[in-house]
């Protein structure tokens, strides 16, 4: 697993209150309960963590985990 992806695992799983071998790479952040406060948050703490801004029309790509973990990817790159 990459070290993005213990990552966002890990900050999805605080801001959520549950377990990270509960988050799957193919989860969407809606079917781990998040609702629109948790996904605006979210968003910002990635943006912290990793010095990305993400333009809001970037965000509705953001289906599942994966798709979180390879915007970040490309975006440090």
């Amino acid at each position: 697993m990459s070290s993005i992806m213990e990552t966002v695992k890990g900050m999805l799983a605080k801001q959520l209150d549950m377990a990270e071998k509960d988050i799957k790479p193919e989860s969407t952040v809606l079917s781990l309960g998040a609702d629109s406060l948790d996904s605006v948050e979210f968003i910002m703490r990635i943006e912290n963590a990793f010095n990305i801004e993400i333009q809001e029309e970037e965000i509705k790509q953001f289906r599942t985990v994966q798709n979180i973990v390879d915007y970040v990817s490309k975006s440090k790159n």
